[in-house]
């Protein structure tokens, strides 16, 4: 299975990270120990949501679309 994932930081509320992984736990335990330049930043996260996808194309897909504006909107609203 192929997972995307949103994140969201504590210390500062409004920041999300949207990802793909085979293994969302391991993931989000990179995140946490500064392994993620961009993520590293903003630690600690909390998991918000996670969707499973069959095909990994499906999930490349799916993680691109939520780093558009129309994505991250989507994500706000929906997730």
């Amino acid at each position: 299975m192929h997972y995307v994932y949103i994140l969201q930081s504590v210390s500062c509320r409004n920041r999300i990270y949207a990802g793909r992984t085979s293994d969302v736990m391991r993931r989000l335990a990179e995140h946490n120990r500064h392994e993620n330049e961009y993520s590293s930043r903003y630690k600690p996260w909390l998991l918000e949501i996670y969707l499973a996808f069959h095909s990994k194309e499906q999930a490349i897909t799916f993680e691109k679309y939520l780093k558009t504006p129309s994505g991250r909107a989507f994500a706000k609203k929906r997730l």
